[in-house]
């Protein structure tokens, strides 16, 4: 295998097409009055996105190189290509919280708020404990929590995808 493909620009360039995939979809919401609605269908579309992405950058990889992927080349190109367009997306929600939309913060957990009544039923009380801490660890919890599902969802798919498409070239032999 002394002519590999370069993982790398495959990495980058399916992480960067994802990651600017995810901020439009969050834009439209936006621009829609949206942004604070809790619906399925953008969560949906998101991890679409998110597995047909990595399962297009491992195949591109594959074939740029000659029809050859390893198991860890695979899962190596499926988590960083989870990786870049995480970062991606946690730059945009900086900016969106801080320069887009200063309330942001304080608009979630409005939100939040009114889901737990709604939805869940809860009182007053039982709402004020689930939101206390909210405010103080908001960007903790919010970009771990991004950060540590796109991963896991990504690290999954490039696992199944990685598993299914493994050729090398001693198998051809």
């Amino acid at each position: 295998m002394e002519n590999q493909a370069n993982s790398k620009s495959v990495i980058l360039n399916y992480g960067l097409y994802l990651g600017i995939i995810s901020i439009f979809i969050s834009l439209i919401k936006y621009a829609t009055g949206n942004l604070y609605v809790t619906e399925f269908y953008s969560g949906i579309a998101g991890i679409i996105l998110l597995i047909v992405f990595v399962i297009l950058s491992i195949k591109k990889y594959k074939s740029d190189n000659g029809g050859f992927l390893t198991f860890g080349q695979g899962v190596k190109i499926g988590i960083g290509v989870s990786m870049i367009a995480t970062i991606i997306v946690i730059i945009y929600y900086v900016l969106l919280s801080t320069v887009i939309e200063p309330d942001f913060v304080t608009n979630t957990i409005e939100a939040q708020k009114t889901m737990f009544a709604d939805s869940f039923g809860m009182t007053e009380g039982q709402i004020e404990e689930a939101t206390k801490n909210s405010e103080d660890n908001f960007f903790l919890s919010m970009f771990g929590g991004i950060l540590i599902w796109n991963l896991f969802l990504g690290g999954v798919t490039s696992l199944i995808a990685a598993a299914t498409m493994k050729k090398s070239e001693e198998e051809t032999y």
